[in-house]
């Protein structure tokens, strides 16, 4: 890929014991950079995302207490962390990096891109939830369509509905918001996306993969893309903290191989997102290692995908 987005800030101190694996960035930054797949040659660093492209998909009230540091207890506790200067640092730095990146899938010679953060799908337009404190890939979605009049794809494969992007694009006919995930699972409100794909709790490899091949060419032709943004969710495998699915790495590395070849191999420009993953380690807590063992199999993907094309 020409262009992958990174920041140290990504990462923040949690609380000890927290259940986010605040760390898995730099884990994964760290797997890629020794395995030759990301360097100086495509490392990027975003800025902070500025207010006024946040509030295209976010109310002014809530942009407001963000940055004032005025959010209620309760809303910190649907957040899922304690609000402070480098919190809020972090999520914008995160929606700057999947703008940027998107922008170079869109005008790069390969038409693939990555951002090693982001797929914060739980941000509503006016509150912050499950872990997610902006919505980078809605703020992006409304960036492309303003800048270069794209119509979007979103294909969230996270095991949990990704609500906060169903929410803010509902009846959109530009952005086809695509979702397979946990039945069951969180969150309990699931606003419609124009494609949802409910799981039942502990599917396996073989189950998964045939809805993912039934529902995605759906989604793509529906979608008439002209940019994808693939919401890559480790939280799909077995033994996630939070997952309740029972994927393999070998049927995690098949989804993603399916949906780059249904969708960045079909012309549709593609930006992938890390989203969600609770792997734990052996101690039993949430590992940021073994999370990001996970995530870097959609990177390993990737590059075999892009090798097998050959020159673009």
């Amino acid at each position: 890929m020409e262009h992958v987005s990174y920041h140290p800030d990504y990462v923040i101190a949690l609380p000890e014991g927290h259940a986010f694996p605040m760390r898995k960035y730099e884990c994964l930054h760290a797997i890629l950079l020794a395995e030759g797949l990301v360097g100086a040659w495509n490392l990027h660093e975003p800025a902070e995302c500025p207010w006024e492209s946040l509030a295209l998909a976010h109310d002014e009230g809530y942009l407001a207490k963000l940055r004032d540091g005025t959010l209620s207890r309760d809303e910190q506790r649907r957040i899922g962390m304690e609000w402070s200067p480098r919190l809020v640092r972090r999520a914008r730095l995160a929606v700057q990096g999947t703008i940027d990146a998107a922008v170079a899938a869109h005008r790069s010679r390969t038409r693939l891109s990555a951002n090693l953060a982001g797929g914060t799908h739980h941000a509503l337009r006016d509150s912050g939830e499950g872990y997610c404190t902006l919505n980078d890939v809605a703020v992006a979605s409304h960036v492309l369509r303003r800048e270069y009049g794209l119509r979007i794809l979103v294909v969230d494969l996270d095991v949990h509905h990704g609500n906060g992007t169903a929410s803010i694009f509902a009846n959109d006919p530009d952005v086809f918001t695509f979702s397979m995930h946990g039945e069951r699972n969180f969150p309990l409100r699931k606003p419609p996306s124009s494609l949802d794909v409910p799981l039942a709790d502990g599917l396996g490899d073989e189950a998964y993969l045939e809805a993912l091949a039934a529902s995605l060419p759906i989604a793509v032709e529906r979608s008439r893309a002209d940019l994808a943004f693939y919401l890559a969710g480790v939280d799909v495998a077995r033994g996630d903290r939070f997952g309740r699915l029972a994927l393999t790495e070998a049927g995690i590395a098949a989804r993603d191989r399916m949906v780059l070849e249904g969708v960045w191999r079909q012309g549709i420009a593609t930006c992938l997102t890390l989203s969600g993953g609770y792997a734990l380690g052996a101690d039993g807590k949430t590992s940021s290692e073994r999370t990001a063992e996970l995530h870097a199999i959609t990177h390993r993907v990737a590059h075999a995908v892009l090798r097998e094309s050959g020159p673009a």
